[in-house]
């Protein structure tokens, strides 16, 4: 008996180091898609000055990047169900470092459409890792701690978020050669390069470790509901679709359009290479806001806690445009703060109670991370048209409906009789 006791407290020891094992790993994926996508908040104003683009055909560098959500999303899904877990993280890692190496040539032949392309193979890439990780998250243990989990994976992510810009800056801003200084374009070879080789190492490592603690119920990847209807019945899931979509566009709007901001005479007049460091306190707030977040959790309800975020995201946004000078440049960083807890809050609220549609619902939140590839592009058109800083109203506008999410829109009712 004493025997049969010591093996199964031995058993849950190492099924709990297992659990903390996988945890860490995903965390370390969680980083380095954070990392990638904050590069393109400088790869967008490096790339408009290159080829002297509009603010609406910059940000076709961010309707490329997240439109890969949109289309790959549901074939990732049906891939990582077919080969695992721990495979699918492989193949997505293989893409995303073929993408980057795709800006070789892409620099080599000065083209934009051949940067859009390599984008968009990275992004389908990060995508595959995102229909993994998100879900299996939230399956590395209790179902009630899953919104405290993703927040802090989420928060090494805005970590990868706060360095991407630093570095980013310096190789693309500061960092001049001489094959850099006869065509701008070659400055993106040797960062892309070095997140290739570092994608690929990951790859490796991915394949040969074992990720513990997977319940053995779970399906391997995010797939889409065979009876839509099912999905639809869930009020809280389809307004958590739209709330995802809007947060994921205003936070990748703003952080695109950032660099151009704080150059404009009025708000700050700073360099390229200077503005650069300054994106890192808007990826950093949200950092330091999902670290607490994880604390704050603990003590409140997570959907108050979201509209009380959303509405200081407005007030910030509002400041920012209605301002001039320090008051208006600190205003719009500091809505990475409030950023922090929106999208594990989200998808977390988005998918509670709804049973075996559960990865249906999974997958509509991924397919509405899209709303990060037509937000800034609609944002672009306004900035091309009414003025940039006027042009931040759209997203401020995003949050308003994030808050309402909050407050009413995340508490589950189910509009099918049958169900309720």
């Amino acid at each position: 008996m004493q025997t049969s006791t010591l093996e199964h407290s031995q058993s849950q020891s190492s099924n709990g180091a297992g659990r903390q094992f996988s945890l860490v790993a995903l965390t370390s994926l969680f980083f380095m898609w954070g990392f990638i996508t904050a590069l393109n908040d400088i790869l967008i104003p490096h790339l408009k000055s290159t080829f002297s683009l509009s603010y609406t055909q910059a940000m076709l560098v961010q309707f490329c990047f997240f439109g890969a959500y949109f289309l790959i999303s549901v074939p990732a899904g049906r891939l990582v169900k077919s080969i695992g877990y721990q495979s699918g993280i492989g193949a997505g890692l293989l893409t995303a470092s073929l993408g980057c190496l795709l800006f070789i040539p892409s620099a080599l032949m000065g083209q934009y459409w051949m940067f859009l392309a390599a984008l968009f193979v990275l992004a389908s890439g990060i995508t595959i890792l995102q229909v993994a990780a998100n879900p299996l998250v939230t399956l590395l243990g209790e179902p009630a701690t899953a919104p405290r989990r993703l927040t802090l994976t989420q928060a090494f992510n805005s970590l990868g978020t706060t360095v991407a810009p630093i570095v980013g800056g310096f190789l693309l801003f500061s960092l001049v050669t001489e094959s850099s200084e006869s065509n701008p374009a070659h400055q993106v070879i040797m960062p892309y390069f070095g997140l290739a080789m570092i994608l690929l190492v990951l790859a490796l490592v991915f394949w040969k470790v074992t990720l513990h603690g997977v319940p053995k119920h779970a399906k391997g990847g995010v797939v889409l509901d065979a009876d839509p209807r099912g999905l639809s019945s869930h009020r809280h899931l389809m307004l958590g679709v739209i709330a995802i979509f809007l947060y994921v566009g205003a936070e990748v709007s703003i952080g695109s359009f950032l660099v151009n901001f704080l150059g404009e005479a009025h708000i700050s007049g700073m360099t390229e290479a200077q503005a650069a460091n300054y994106i890192a306190y808007y990826w950093g707030g949200a950092m330091v806001g999902r670290f607490a977040g994880v604390v704050l959790m603990g003590r409140f309800q997570p959907r108050f806690l979201l509209a009380f975020f959303s509405l200081m995201a407005v007030v910030l946004i509002f400041t920012a445009v209605m301002s001039t000078g320090i008051t208006s440049m600190w205003a719009i960083l500091a809505v990475g703060l409030f950023n922090s807890i929106m999208f594990p809050t989200i998808f977390s609220l988005a998918i509670k109670d709804l049973g075996h549609h559960t990865s249906g619902g999974s997958g509509l939140l991924c397919l509405a991370i899209v709303g990060g590839a037509i937000v800034p592009v609609l944002q672009g058109m306004l900035a091309d048209s009414i003025g940039l800083q006027w042009s931040f109203l759209l997203p401020m506008l995003c949050y308003f409906y994030i808050a309402f999410y909050g407050l009413s829109g995340a508490v589950p009712k189910s509009t099918n009789k049958a169900e309720a």
